[in-house]
């Protein structure tokens, strides 16, 4: 923890005030330089009051001893560069982290991207690599992402990583009520050490976007297919109804998937069938400066309240299991399951979003407070995240942030293995090319 204090303090120190300068004009500092280097190197303390009577309390510490809170430490160092020479480009994009806390504890590097684009014409660029593609209008929430990485909803502006692909843009203008077009193909290998986690391995996919500009409305179709995921098929379209006031959506449909689900007792049930996904959300921009983001996102994978009670009933009779005869057998089972699949992010069919945030209440320059609330319709619990941004430095951001989870016995918010959380963000962020 040493060291990571004085990472802090070295951060912290060249942040003085400074007097003004003469001003002078260089035609040099205008000019697009060729290359491209920066990024940002993150602090970020945790602290977690843990819920002794939440069943992924249980899952997560039954063999690790009583804790009434949980304390991490995250330290990342992220970088991006690039290189422009002629029609070709190529990307860079990756990051170092270092986590210490009780359960997990170590170092890793990840290259989120790294392709190399071309650009023939104005119309047309090429990519090959790994490289990040977000598809979807929904702020939260993606059902129609394809072939990108599930946001974190709770911060999903967060960068994520990409998948090794082979890629096209083609765009094309137009003068009529069609304002412009363009096609996006999308070849993804999954390979051993190429794309593991995107499905069946030694498979090709083929993924597509067609985007259409129609008179002031963003509309794309795009669809999915191949031997590693199953077939899937989407839509989504944003449009703007004043200057300040804009609704998106988004429909996906997938066809034979396989759903699996657990009961109290370790049994696991297993069906085949085509589902739908969707999202339909607004966002409002008052005259005060107060930005209200409310989405509904349909989960068609999720699963029922009365699955998510087996799943809860599982971990149960694992701990009473446990308690009496040290066996870990559906504890285990339990875990194997919750990866994925009931310990992923909002696991059940509905949700709502609501964000509200006001840029510089009171008059105070650079500073945004806002408030997030994810609500589980099927079972009444929510989470509730108020934080509150500070940029008034040069290149460094601050971001204090708390969370605090409401839901009764046997609900996904109300099992989570924490009850509230606090954490600091400090973000300096460098730019070597100006």
């Amino acid at each position: 923890m040493k060291s990571i204090a004085c990472i802090l303090l070295i951060l912290l120190l060249p942040f003085q005030a400074t007097a003004q300068g003469d001003y002078s004009f260089d035609l040099s500092e205008i000019e697009k330089k060729p290359y491209t280097f920066g990024g940002y190197l993150e602090l970020t303390p945790e602290v977690f009051w843990l819920d002794h009577d939440a069943a992924f309390y249980d899952l997560n510490f039954y063999d690790k001893g009583e804790k009434d809170y949980l304390d991490e430490y995250f330290l990342k160092l992220s970088m991006h560069g690039g290189y422009t020479k002629g029609i070709s480009e190529i990307y860079v994009r990756g990051n170092i982290n270092r986590t210490e806390s009780h359960i997990d504890t170590g170092t890793d590097i990840t290259i989120d991207e790294g392709y190399l684009s071309f650009k023939p014409s104005s119309t047309l660029n090429i990519s090959i690599g790994k490289k990040m593609i977000m598809w979807g209008k929904g702020y939260a929430w993606n059902p129609v992402g394809f072939v990108g990485r599930p946001k974190n909803p709770d911060d999903p502006d967060l960068a994520l990583e990409g998948y090794i692909v082979a890629t096209a843009d083609y765009i094309k203008s137009f003068s009529g009520p069609l304002r412009a077009m363009a096609v996006t193909p999308v070849i993804i290998p999954v390979y051993d050490h190429i794309n593991t986690d995107f499905g069946t391995r030694n498979k090709i996919n083929y993924a597509g976007k067609l985007y259409l500009l129609l008179y002031d409305m963003d509309i794309d179709f795009m669809f999915l297919k191949g031997d590693s995921r199953p077939s899937r098929f989407g839509m989504d379209f944003s449009m703007n109804i004043t200057s300040n006031f804009e609704i998106h959506g988004e429909l996906a449909h997938i066809d034979n998937i396989t759903q699996k689900t657990i009961n109290r007792n370790g049994t696991i049930t297993q069906s085949t069938t085509d589902i739908e996904s969707y999202l339909l959300g607004i966002r409002y921009l008052t005259e005060t400066d107060t930005t209200f983001i409310f989405e509904y996102y349909r989960n068609g994978t999720g699963f029922t309240v009365g699955e998510m009670k087996e799943f809860f009933g599982l971990v149960d009779n694992g701990m009473n299991d446990y308690r009496s005869s040290a066996d870990e057998t559906r504890l285990r089972k339990a875990r194997a399951v919750a990866e994925g699949s009931y310990g992923r992010r909002n696991p059940m069919r509905d949700y709502c979003y609501m964000r509200i945030s006001q840029k510089e209440p009171f008059d105070i320059l650079y500073f945004t407070p806002s408030v997030t609330c994810i609500y589980n319709v099927n079972d009444d619990s929510f989470s509730l995240s108020p934080e509150l941004l500070y940029t008034g430095i040069t290149n460094l951001e601050l971001r204090l942030k708390a969370g605090f989870i409401v839901g009764s016995e046997n609900t996904e918010f109300g099992e989570k293995q924490n009850d509230y959380r606090i954490e600091l963000r400090v973000r300096y962020y460098f730019d070597a090319a100006k």
